[in-house]
């Protein structure tokens, strides 16, 4: 799968699944009439334009492109949390399989047209659901990520790298100030995944979108 947009100051973003990854590249050779390498930046001999990959959440190490298809080819576990008012998904992904898994649904009342003391109560009603929302949210990611988080899980390849969240970003700050999922909030990858409310099949979903990889083109 391959998906292009606009990106902001030029350019334009290209995100690509790992399995057709190699191919690309070498289709950004035969269209420049080859290209000079640094790091993960391609430059086209015939016209200067520049491809600079980005990896995918668990490859933040690789330096150069060859070690980004090799890491590829087995690429890390990673977490996964997503969470809006209404929900919340976590779950651990081995490339698009996911092998633990919560998914908890919330009620937040909404918003009212009331006046005066009615809406004073209706908001601090529906401000201790949202708190509450949040606490429960922790407490599942705790369950089902901690016992992954490289300095707990016993087998290092079985450990999650990298935690992909997705949603409601002001929800999931909120949810990762929890003491408890301080070691996960340091594995906490930059991308915020646009997800719809969570459910299964959207973690589902959000598993395949985290691993794609990203890559600048210019012009």
């Amino acid at each position: 799968m391959v998906k292009t947009r606009p990106a902001a100051g030029g350019g334009r973003w290209v995100e690509i699944s790992p399995e057709r990854l190699r191919g690309w590249l070498d289709g950004f050779y035969g269209r420049h009439d080859g290209a000079t390498e640094s790091g993960l930046v391609l430059t086209g001999l015939s016209n200067g334009d520049t491809a600079t990959v980005y990896p995918p959440p668990g490859l933040a190490h690789v330096v150069d492109l060859d070690a980004l298809l090799a890491g590829l080819a087995r690429p890390p576990r990673i977490g996964l949390l997503l969470a809006r008012k209404g929900a919340a998904a976590v779950g651990v992904a081995d490339e698009t399989t996911l092998v633990a898994s919560k998914v908890e649904r919330f009620y937040v009342q909404g918003r009212t047209a009331a006046g005066g003391r009615a809406q004073q109560r209706y908001a601090r009603r529906r401000a201790h659901q949202a708190t509450a929302a949040v606490e429960e949210t922790a407490d599942i990611a705790a369950r089902v990520l901690l016992p992954y988080d490289p300095g707990a899980h016993p087998a290092p390849d079985e450990a999650i790298r990298a935690l992909v969240c997705g949603g409601d970003r002001q929800m999931i700050d909120t949810v990762l100030t929890d003491r408890r999922l301080r070691p996960l909030a340091e594995l906490r990858h930059a991308r915020l995944l646009d997800v719809a409310e969570p459910r299964l099949d959207v973690l589902r979903e959000a598993a395949s979108a985290a691993r794609q990889v990203h890559i600048h083109l210019v012009p």
